[in-house]
């Protein structure tokens, strides 16, 4: 069905008002996914996934949630436009391998050394520059949190499983998740805390983070892939749990 369609198909009371207000919130998450993304990346195939996303919410959103209608269509759209990321497969298999090695390596050093692996460590112990190491982290966590919720050999991840038709079981393994997540964020070294703080939260790009923290848009690139694979590294766990769901 065609987003047109489907938007004529809806005759909810406040269905036209709660698309029309929210245009903003579609093109925000959109333009905000595509600064991390390959330049072959469409942000017109994001706007349109997106739209389906936020039609879906409109149809399936109640008041008696707890939660706003923008927080709960964000999450629809972003999955919406995850979906459509995931189906084009533009990730090759590879960058998925290497983060599974960046991750293993972080994780290796921290059980070793009982510190923070820093840039140079992984370097060192995968046998790489520190320039390429850095080049193959930026790599790795292009995919928009994927390094987290999309193993990328047609297995079942994170996001899938967190999405899956809500159960008792279901919402206990999604809040111990978000949970674990929390605390991950919470333990990263404090300027990569910062990062994530204003990349997801504050819904900041890489240049305006640069700008508040003083530092290149580079090197905040480099901070969050750091942030993103330190953090796959410390929830690995959590795909072995995703995959026996």
């Amino acid at each position: 069905m065609s987003t047109v369609a489907a938007y004529e198909a809806v005759q909810a009371p406040d269905f036209n008002a709660l698309i029309r207000d929210h245009q903003d919130l579609v093109r925000r998450i959109a333009y905000h996914l595509l600064a991390r993304l390959p330049a072959s990346v469409e942000v017109d195939d994001l706007l349109q996934a997106g739209q389906l996303g936020l039609i879906e919410a409109a149809r399936h959103f109640r008041t008696d949630g707890g939660a706003s209608f923008a927080t709960f269509a964000g999450i629809r759209i972003r999955g919406a436009m995850l979906d459509e990321l995931r189906k084009g497969d533009w990730v090759p298999r590879s960058v998925h391998r290497r983060a599974r090695e960046i991750a293993e390596a972080i994780r290796g050093i921290e059980a070793r050394t009982g510190h923070e692996a820093s840039d140079a460590d992984v370097a060192t112990e995968l046998g790489l520059s520190l320039e390429d190491y850095h080049r193959h982290a930026e790599d790795a966590a292009r995919a928009p949190l994927l390094s987290l919720d999309d193993p990328g050999d047609g297995e079942r991840g994170l996001a899938d499983t967190l999405e899956d038709p809500e159960t008792p079981e279901r919402a206990t393994f999604r809040d111990a998740f978000r949970q674990a997540l929390i605390a991950g964020i919470r333990q990263l070294p404090e300027r990569e805390q910062r990062v994530m703080g204003l990349y997801y939260q504050d819904e900041l790009n890489l240049k305006e983070i640069g700008k508040v923290l003083g530092v290149s848009e580079s090197r905040v690139c480099q901070l969050h892939s750091q942030a993103l694979l330190r953090l796959r590294a410390r929830l690995s766990e959590w795909d072995a749990i995703a995959e026996a769901a």
